[in-house]
C-alpha cells in the first residue's frame, strides 16, 4: 500500500486574560540575621498587598537566598537576602494595580523579576489551532498526491505534535518604573502541529 505522510501546522490568535507577577523582596545588611529579617519584612508586605489584588492561594514563595554582598570595588559589604514570590492575577487590570501598589508599599526593597501574560482557559484556542493544523495536513497531502498522479485515501495514522504558545513577558527590574504600571495584553498565538499518514489511491 502506498502512503504519504505530511505535517500540518495551525495557529490560533487569542488575547491573554491573566498575569503572573514574579517579584523578590531584597535586603542588604551588615549581618545575616538583619538581612533575613529585612527581606522577610518586605516579603510580608508583598503578601499583604498581594491579597488585596488576588486570592491567598495564588501567592507563594518560590525561593529564599542569602549571600555575601560586595560594593562597586568588589569589597565585602555585608550580606544580601532575597525572598522570591509569585503572584497570579486572573485579571490583567488587577495585575497593573498590584504592581503599582507593590512599588508604593515595598519601595526600594522590591525587585520585579518579570510579568508573564497568560490565557487562563486555553482549551478553545488549542482546539482551533489543532483543527487548522489538520486542515493544513490534508491540503499538503492532497497536493503531494496530485503531484504523484494519485488520489488521497483515508488517513492511516495521526500523531499530534506539541502545542506552543507565544506569551508576552515583561521585565521590570526597577521599582520606580512601576509608579504608573500599565499592561497592554495585545494578542498571543497558540500553535499546533499534526502529522498524518494517508493512503494513496
Amino acid at each position: 500500500m502506498r502512503t504519504v505522510s505530511v505535517t500540518g501546522h495551525g495557529e490560533a490568535r487569542v488575547a491573554p486574560d491573566s498575569a503572573v507577577v514574579r517579584v523578590s523582596a531584597v535586603q542588604r545588611a551588615a549581618d545575616v540575621a538583619e538581612a533575613l529579617a529585612g527581606a522577610d519584612s518586605a516579603a510580608t508586605r508583598v503578601v499583604t498587598t498581594g491579597r488585596e489584588h488576588t486570592t491567598p492561594e495564588r501567592i507563594g514563595t518560590t525561593g529564599l537566598q542569602i549571600w555575601p554582598a560586595h560594593d562597586d570595588q568588589g569589597r565585602r559589604s555585608g550580606f544580601e537576602a532575597r525572598h522570591s514570590l509569585t503572584l497570579r492575577c486572573t485579571d490583567i487590570a488587577a495585575a497593573s494595580g498590584l504592581l503599582t501598589a507593590l512599588a508604593a508599599t515595598v519601595g526600594d526593597r522590591l525587585q520585579v523579576e518579570g510579568v508573564s501574560l497568560e490565557v487562563a482557559d486555553r482549551a478553545a484556542a488549542e482546539r482551533q489551532a489543532r483543527e487548522a493544523a489538520y486542515a493544513d495536513a490534508v491540503e499538503r497531502a492532497g497536493h503531494l498526491a496530485g503531484l504523484a498522479g494519485a488520489r488521497l485515501g483515508e488517513p492511516q495514522d495521526v500523531v499530534e505534535g506539541g502545542l506552543v504558545s507565544g506569551l508576552p513577558r515583561m521585565a521590570m527590574p526597577v521599582a520606580a518604573s512601576l509608579d504608573a504600571a500599565s499592561l497592554e495584553p495585545g494578542e498571543t498565538s497558540v500553535t499546533s502541529s499534526v502529522t498524518v499518514t494517508f493512503q494513496l489511491l
